[in-house]
């Protein structure tokens, strides 16, 4: 028993048919055919998360681990405006999501209804697709542009690379009756094949040509997930001593020849001592960098030519010297180049390697001595990680700490860095934590983790979900970056300071607590908090707001 709404019951089957098996459900009227719909599906999974701009952070956290659409699904009017961080960071972080949006018929549109706003192409910058869709339907030809357009909005989730995709769903009461289509044949899905991208021999040998004149080659790698077909490439690539590779944590990608912390290392480079870094060719591949340094630095002292490798072309020129566009996907581009690539005389690997071996010696010496800071806090969490787990990262500066340290094997790390905000990211990992056995750990700052604080009013989190707020008493990093504290606005109006503490909302969702305000207390403290638990489990670290600005400042003068 399904909605009377014909459409609505052919395009839940066709979700289930290509591949759909969970939705977010935010509780709402306009949307009931959907919910009914859903509810009653065999093969789908429905989650209830009455805050839409939670919910779609939870759904952003699932796909992100699964590389599977999730689809949400809200109510008419400012309820679809709710979802739109998780778009945004859905877009540019690609990741595919699903987002059923139900609406007034047009008519009543701009005419005094409750719950109407203009919901057509309402996320028109952030979305891959955007489709309106007529549901009272019930003709061969009303059902098959329903047939066509569902099927090519969940492909368009996925290819030709992933991302959010929009339908919007005009819906006229009544809105809750059902009716029994066991005697209906079910709907006819359009499949589509992934496009089989590739390089051309011609292409490739002029490629190699250019990368074997270099004797000074540089490669940094942006967001992704883990890759290992990637890794294994990169670690051949960089035994060539004219090869310098970077990687983020939020990269994925580890070995000892690879050169993590980036910020860490471009602080000890010193003005004279700029030509003995700057490549020749610099490649990228991944999507953001969170390094500002190796930003200032490529911008300022631009390489000859920049290649980007992306099976999808971006033209991202994040470095602005982008020379070269290369649709393909990164770990068959360097396993092709690999046997044409020839070994030039050349220090510049090592360069790169011997700065960082310093400046990581310069690492464990300042903080075997420093106070109770934020980045001792990091420091000491980041030893208690259980391995094989899962590292979801806060923004502003709870993913910079994190950088600071060298990534660890078998730990897979996330943040929300295609858009950066700060809100979603507890929402973020609670998802995640849902389709993962691994212990989950969400690290984020006070601000992130209150304004976020609806993440918590969900019945669907899982004991494996770890969550450490950071609670320095407002926004660090606008003591850390040039330019706040010179105002007399800065802690009203930049920082938000404030007293609060997570204590009585993990009460309130029955989520064990415990907070500590010195380095004994949090060792203390991790020594038990990766136990299995039936819930999940919330640590709340006090550090000392006067100080840590100026702690993190000394830190970078020691390395330089």
């Amino acid at each position: 028993m399904y909605s009377d709404k014909h459409g609505v019951r052919d395009l839940v089957e066709i979700c289930a048919q290509k591949g759909i098996r969970t939705v977010i459900i935010s509780p709402g009227s306009r949307n009931a055919p959907l919910t009914i719909s859903f509810h009653q599906h065999p093969n789908i999974e429905c989650l209830s998360i009455a805050d839409e701009r939670s919910a779609a952070f939870f759904a952003l956290g699932m796909a992100q681990q699964t590389g599977q659409p999730v689809a949400i699904t809200c109510t008419s009017g400012s309820a679809a405006l709710n979802y739109a961080p998780a778009i945004a960071e859905a877009y540019y972080q690609k990741v595919p999501l699903l987002i059923l949006t139900a609406d007034r018929p047009a008519l009543w549109i701009d005419q005094g209804d409750g719950q109407t706003i203009r919901q057509q192409n309402i996320f028109a910058n952030y979305i891959k697709q955007s489709f309106q869709l007529e549901t009272e339907v019930d003709d061969k030809d009303g059902l098959w542009q329903v047939h066509r357009i569902v099927s090519e909005a969940i492909d368009a989730t996925l290819l030709p690379d992933c991302g959010p995709v929009h339908i919007n769903l005009p819906f006229s009461e009544p809105l809750y009756n059902t009716k029994d289509y066991s005697a209906i044949p079910l709907p006819k899905v359009i499949t589509t094949h992934p496009p089989t991208r590739g390089i051309s021999e011609t292409h490739l040998h002029q490629l190699a040509e250019r990368w074997n004149g270099a004797t000074k080659k540089l490669i940094i790698t942006g967001q992704m997930v883990p890759n290992k077909a990637l890794n294994h490439a990169l670690e051949a690539i960089a035994a060539d001593p004219s090869v310098a590779v970077l990687t983020e944590t939020t990269s994925n990608l580890y070995h000892a020849s690879f050169n993590p912390c980036i910020d860490r290392l471009i602080t000890s480079i010193t003005p004279d001592e700029i030509t003995q870094f700057k490549p020749d060719l610099l490649v990228t591949c991944g999507r953001a960098i969170i390094s500002k340094k190796i930003k200032a630095l490529l911008r300022k002292h631009a390489p000859q030519a920049h290649w980007h490798i992306d099976p999808v072309v971006t033209h991202l020129d994040t470095f602005q010297c982008l020379t070269d566009n290369i649709p393909v996907a990164p770990e068959k581009f360097f396993k092709k180049l690999a046997p044409l690539a020839q070994s030039p005389e050349s220090t510049f690997g090592n360069t790169w390697k011997g700065r960082e071996l310093l400046t990581q010696e310069k690492h464990h010496d300042f903080l075997s001595t420093c106070a109770f800071s934020d980045l001792k806090a990091f420091e000491l969490l980041l030893q208690y990680l259980p391995e094989g787990s899962n590292l979801q990262m806060g923004n502003s500066t709870s993913v910079r700490y994190v950088q600071l340290f060298n990534q660890l094997r078998g730990i897979r790390y996330d943040g929300n860095r295609g858009t950066s905000g700060i809100d979603g990211a507890t929402s973020t990992a609670a998802g995640a934590a849902r389709v993962n056995d691994r212990p989950t750990t969400i690290v984020t700052g006070d601000i992130g983790f209150f304004y976020d604080s609806n993440a918590l009013w969900n019945d669907h989190l899982t004991p494996n979900l770890r969550i450490v707020v950071v609670n320095n008493g407002g926004g660090g990093i606008f003591r850390i970056i040039d330019g706040p504290t010179s105002t007399a606005a800065s802690q009203q109006f930049f920082e938000t300071q404030h007293q609060l503490r997570a204590e009585h909302l993990a009460k309130t969702y029955h989520i064990a607590y415990t907070a500590c305000e010195d380095a004994a207390s949090l060792e203390t403290a991790l020594s038990t908090f990766y136990q299995p638990t039936d819930r999940p489990a919330l640590l709340e670290i006090i550090t000392p707001t006067e100080t840590n600005d100026k702690i993190l400042k000394a830190y970078f003068k020691h390395l330089s």
